[in-house]
């Protein structure tokens, strides 16, 4: 009995990208690009390596701190104009002889998961099929620029139920029988398969705006990714829009006041009691910002205009890594800290471009019990308390 072919992922990643510069490293759901592919791959079970084909020392960086094997690009296939299919061969001739199956994996679908890389991988390593591909069932309409139908007539319009399945090619993840893509130096060929994906997670990033898109659904598709306090080092706090709702109270003399949540207080002193070291990092002068600091027993750093340089000085001087740093945030000015740590945290109510970023988003706004429900989530329980209602502090 013949024993199954080696199965081997080849992920291309080359480091020019015009529609989206830097794209195969640029972060959906805190994860590089690159990063998320090859987790797919290595969490598949019908995949016996993972590569990552690239031109980039950046890239390569990455694509080894998430456990892949880097294959260097030559720059003769690294150009606009170089297929897919040359970066597999290359990579397939310079590091990987003995595969009998190849996967193309592409960095650009970031919510491909490991069961699909398994779907894909199965009917050609089993010999059901010379080549398969993800794709997902589509009832879209097609038309042509001069209003001819494409896949429909236009005067008979049928319901969704009497018409044939169609199946939409997801750009995902390619399985080949490797003996075939040499003879053909295509990725289709012989007995091709198409194995639905959920639909719901189909997503090609070609351009800014599907960058954007992708992380903003990051959040809801990648599931419950939340941390514990035993992962992190620190949770560090925005002020303004986040421990409040951004609002300011001004009387005549000039003084303002806050309302803060109490709910957000008790998250805070759970969290502390666990061992984690809480923060509040403020570009806000305000004396409130450190009235409410000394009364949730925390220290605070206010007047900081560089929030990430002043976060990594801290971490760095508390010893604190800032891959198992958490900040929650409400606006632009805390992206620069989002981009540093491992788990940026965006309330519900935080700017489009902030949510975009994020790891994580809550349920509830700035100001209304956010850090409590961040804190019941890293608790792994429930923060309750006999008053949820917000008090005034000045």
């Amino acid at each position: 009995m013949s024993s199954a072919p080696a199965v081997v992922a080849v992920i291309p990643a080359r480091g020019g990208s015009k529609g989206v510069p830097g794209k195969n490293v640029a972060p959906v759901g805190g994860v590089e690009l690159v990063a998320r592919a090859v987790r797919a791959a290595r969490a598949a079970q019908r995949v016996d390596r993972v590569l990552v084909s690239t031109d980039d020392p950046l890239v390569a960086e990455v694509a080894r701190q998430a456990g892949a094997e880097v294959v260097e690009r030559p720059a003769a296939i690294a150009g606009d104009t170089a297929t897919s299919e040359s970066a597999v061969l290359h990579a397939l001739d310079a590091a990987a002889p003995e595969a009998g199956v190849v996967l193309l994996v592409q960095c650009t679908s970031p919510f491909l998961t490991a069961a699909d890389v398994d779907a894909v991988a199965a009917p050609v390593a089993d010999g059901r099929a010379d080549a398969a591909f993800t794709a997902a069932r589509s009832h879209g309409f097609l038309w042509r620029p001069d209003g001819t139908g494409i896949n429909h007539d236009p005067a008979t319009r049928p319901r969704r139920q009497e018409r044939p399945v169609e199946l939409l090619e997801t750009g995902a993840a390619y399985a080949m029988r490797v003996g075939g893509l040499r003879e053909h130096h295509h990725r289709f060929f012989g007995r091709v398969l198409p194995v639905e994906v959920d639909p719901a997670r189909t997503l090609e990033i070609d351009e800014p705006d599907d960058l954007l898109r992708a992380r903003l659904l990051a959040p809801l598709l990648d599931g419950a990714q939340d941390p514990q306090v035993v992962d992190l080092d620190a949770l560090v706090l925005d002020f303004d829009g986040t421990l409040t709702d951004d609002r300011v109270t001004v009387d005549q003399d000039g003084r303002e006041s806050v309302a803060v949540h109490r709910g957000d207080g008790l998250g805070i002193a759970a969290l502390r009691r666990a061992g984690l070291d809480v923060i509040i990092l403020s570009t806000e002068r305000n004396p409130v910002v450190a009235a409410r600091a000394r009364k949730l027993a925390i220290p605070a750093l206010t007047g900081i205009d560089a929030k990430g340089t002043a976060l990594a000085q801290w971490c760095a001087d508390n010893r604190h890594d800032l891959a198992r740093t958490a900040y929650v945030g409400n606006d632009v000015n805390d992206l620069p800290c989002f981009e540093i740590v491992g788990w940026p945290i965006a309330v519900a109510d935080a700017h489009y471009s902030v949510r975009a970023r994020a790891r994580i988003v809550t349920a509830a706004p700035g100001g209304h019990g956010a850090i409590r429900e961040v804190a019941s989530r890293l608790l792994r329980r429930e923060i309750r308390d006999g008053s949820d209602a917000p008090a005034l502090h000045r």
